[in-house]
């Protein structure tokens, strides 16, 4: 027998242990998206596609109905992309009132938890969005799941690897963005978690174009006696491209610009991770970035479930989900799980430049009792959530 038949062979066999394997199963999976304006941005910032987010879902459809055919499984995306809050809630009513039980949201905390609390106990919905950590320490809601990152995961993988460098003196620049300032409030919780202090704490906000003024106005903005490196929490990119060169002391700049902490990015390319790259580029002509790898996790999420259970009950697939057995393959070289207390994916952060990889964290060295990923973000001792026993 050749080595392609025994690969058949073993396939059949694996399909015919599943539970279920022999009734065919249609899987519907909603996704809903609404990102509100930004307002103009000061800078020349790359935007963001409009279709981040959407991209992701699309491609994990792909691969769960690559897998799904061997088992008589097939996954529809029922995607609705709002132009207001308005649009989106009725978007996902309507959804729900389908019998959509399973959802991946890129949606506004605000408006997640509306929609969760519309739900209630008729759905599961997948947060691909959000980054708040509030969402993850009390205000969480128990059919709400996170693969989106919070913002306390990518300020502790950054504050990490300024301990690893012995970079402990940081000079913090906060932009006037609400999500500016939830970053900055986390890197500050993270510098105090991994021993780095802020020699200074600025707030911009200045409204002046900085392609004609920056190498006036940011030397003298970042005046300081001494520090080893600038972090820059400026979400929306008004003035934080400019920061690099431009500083008082030649320093290294990091965070929102500069080396960044991010979920995901084009130049990952281990653990099979370039594979993944170039079928989301062919997808949707462009790269893969954060956003598309919360959605793409969420909906590979409930494909990995169902395959496993052969069942698409929302509260069943829960249950799977949050439990120690659950592993998601997700090109990080690691698989992952699910933290039980709030839902939130574990998962490694990326610690980019532009146009290179630095280092992915947690960094060796950096232990916890039960695994290293729980080294980033707020641990179960830190959130009053206990969603799952």
């Amino acid at each position: 027998m050749s080595n392609h038949a025994k690969r058949l062979a073993l396939a059949l066999i694996c399909w015919l242990a599943l539970p279920g394997a022999a009734t065919a199963l249609d899987v519907r999976i909603g996704y809903v998206q609404w990102v509100p304006d930004a307002g103009p941005v000061l800078s020349n910032v790359t935007p963001e596609p409009e279709d981040a987010g959407l991209r992701g879902a699309e491609l994990a459809i792909d691969d769960n109905n690559a897998s799904g055919r061997f088992l008589d499984q097939h996954y529809v995306l029922e995607s609705h992309m709002a132009e207001s809050e308005e649009q989106a809630h009725a978007a996902f009513e309507r959804m729900l009132e389908s019998g959509i039980e399973l959802f991946v949201l890129r949606v506004p905390a605000e408006t997640l938890l509306a929609m969760a609390d519309t739900a209630a106990e008729r759905a599961l919905l997948f947060n691909a969005g959000a980054k708040e950590d509030t969402l993850r320490t009390g205000d969480c809601r128990a059919n709400m799941l996170h693969t989106q990152t919070s913002f306390a995961m990518l300020t502790d993988a950054l504050a990490q690897w300024l301990n690893l460098r012995r970079w402990q003196q940081a000079f913090l620049i906060t932009g006037p963005t609400d999500d500016d300032r939830a970053w900055a409030d986390a890197f500050r919780r993270s510098a105090a978690r991994f021993g780095v202090e802020l020699v200074a704490d600025k707030t911009w906000t200045f409204d002046a174009d900085l392609r004609r003024t920056a190498s006036r106005e940011l030397p003298l903005f970042t005046q300081a006696s001494d520090y080893d490196v600038v972090v820059v929490a400026d979400t929306r990119g008004d003035f934080g491209e400019y920061v690099p060169f431009n500083t008082w002391l030649p320093r290294p700049v990091v965070g929102t610009q500069g080396m960044m902490p991010v979920a995901w990015h084009r130049v990952v390319e281990s653990w099979g991770a370039a594979q993944l790259q170039n079928r989301f580029r062919e997808l949707a002509g462009r790269d893969m970035n954060g956003d598309d790898y919360a959605a793409w996790a969420g909906v590979r999420s409930v494909g990995t479930a169902v395959t496993e259970l052969g069942v698409a009950e929302h509260g069943t697939l829960r249950d799977a989900i949050l439990s120690e057995d659950f592993q998601l393959a997700a090109f990080k070289g690691r698989r992952l799980g699910y933290r039980p207390w709030n839902g939130q994916l574990r998962q490694p952060i990326t610690l980019v430049h532009p146009q290179g990889l630095v280092i992915t964290a947690p960094i060796e060295g950096f232990l916890h009792p039960v695994t290293d990923l729980d080294s980033l973000g707020y641990d179960a001792a830190e959130s009053d959530c206990r969603i799952h026993p």
